[in-house]
């Protein structure tokens, strides 16, 4: 698992594109065959993934985490990306299609990811955060997401949010997942954009092939970009604004974990305030 520790709002002006690109981007996930983990010090997330090939793989607790097994004291939100997959938590097996999502709360112990067709790989997006309490596990299918449309073609920034994991839907207790699918011809995601102090966020980007995402973030009047390829991740921490825009459409899964899951709890940073 490797370790990340976010630079903070004065260190991160003086960062080179490589410096940025190794402090916020994660561009280790979704090898074939095996499980990736990212541990960010921004209220102490994973983000990781599990593409498994002809045998299951299993999820366990790496040395650093200090725990008999990975969810002891955790929650785990697991978005499928790619063909279909089964997720098999303490004996109980769920099948996930693509864009389904499950719920794995604290004190599961026994978790491992399996292909259902080896020809078309399951892709297992995992986001984790502390747990203080504990819900049961849940799926929630690509048609159980709430669905909210927003922007315009006008604005190249028509886009559908779906969300899995919130208040209103699957329960649990900080971890917030959902997804947002741009429409043909929208390239624009989260503009004007924000910041949300009592929460850092995760987004992955994928269904890209070969286009690219500019990826802005920083603060409101220190902004930068980090060029985003297909299934790469970026960390926001909570001074951090996040918005991106493609070279054409794409989806991506935003995740977050903090003081609160309010969905619309943020700080706006205005176009006239932004440099």
């Amino acid at each position: 698992m490797q370790i990340r520790v976010s630079p903070s709002p004065g260190e991160y002006p003086k960062l080179d594109t490589q410096q940025l690109r190794s402090a916020f981007l994660v561009e280790s996930l979704f090898t074939a065959g095996q499980v990736d983990l990212v541990y960010a010090d921004a209220d102490r997330a994973i983000v990781g993934s599990a593409i498994p090939s002809a045998t299951a793989l299993k999820l366990t607790a790496d040395a650093e985490l200090r725990s008999a097994f990975f969810c002891e004291r955790r929650e785990l939100g697991i978005l499928n990306i790619g063909g279909a997959g089964t997720v098999e938590v303490d004996g109980q097996k769920f099948d996930l299609a693509k864009l389904d999502c499950l719920y794995v709360g604290r004190g599961s112990r026994e978790i491992s990811f399996s292909n259902n067709d080896t020809s078309s790989p399951a892709a297992f997006y995992l986001l984790s955060y502390p747990a203080h309490a504990s819900y049961p596990v849940a799926l929630s299918r690509r048609v159980d997401a709430a669905a909210v449309e927003l922007g315009s073609a006008a604005d190249a920034n028509r886009r559908t949010i779906y969300k899995h994991i919130h208040p209103g839907g699957v329960k649990s207790c900080q971890l917030v997942v959902g997804y947002t699918v741009l429409s043909e011809g929208a390239v624009w995601n989260t503009m004007p954009p924000h910041t949300h102090t009592r929460r850092s966020e995760v987004y992955v980007y994928f269904d890209l092939g070969s286009r690219r995402v500019m990826h802005f973030m920083g603060t409101p009047q220190e902004t930068r970009h980090i060029i985003v390829s297909d299934r790469q991740a970026v960390l926001s921490p909570s001074w951090s604004i996040h918005c991106g825009c493609g070279t054409g459409a794409y989806t991506f899964c935003w995740g977050m974990g903090g003081e609160n899951q309010a969905f619309d709890d943020m700080d706006p940073a205005p176009l006239a305030t932004l440099l």
